[in-house]
């Protein structure tokens, strides 16, 4: 249904709630980069109304610190654009935080938890090559 995959990678170690805020803020990344993602409002049967979700389905795989480096490079590699989480971005409390977290490290430097990246299919599995479903 869909020639495109969405895939989010955490840092297997990350205590539960790190995985659910990483996972979090992975989406509003992909969902910031192509608002056309956004589904209709929902309504149950008694006319209540509730947000849009994101209209594709989307994978979350886990790995260690070593696979999600490697996944970076291969999307780098790829010219493939990506959302990032960093470790010092849970220190921080605010949007202009985490930038400023983010912007202390090079690339190659970055102490990355998470990631995640929309892409054709094909790509996408290459890319995350290694990395396992979410438990």
């Amino acid at each position: 249904m869909f020639d495109t995959k969405i895939a989010l990678v955490v840092r297997n170690d990350l205590l539960v709630w790190q995985k659910l805020n990483v996972t979090a803020f992975l989406t509003s990344g992909v969902l910031g980069a192509d608002t056309n993602l956004l589904g209709e409002s929902y309504e149950d049967a008694d006319g209540q109304t509730y947000r849009p979700l994101i209209v594709q389905p989307m994978i979350v795989l886990a790995t260690d610190g070593a696979g999600l480096k490697k996944i970076h490079a291969r999307a780098l590699t790829r010219g493939v654009d990506m959302a990032i989480y960093i470790e010092d971005m849970f220190k921080t409390g605010h949007d202009a935080a985490n930038r400023a977290a983010v912007k202390e490290f090079g690339t190659e430097n970055l102490n990355l938890v998470g990631l995640a990246l929309r892409h054709d299919k094909k790509t996408v599995d290459k890319i995350t090559k290694g990395a396992k479903m979410h438990p």
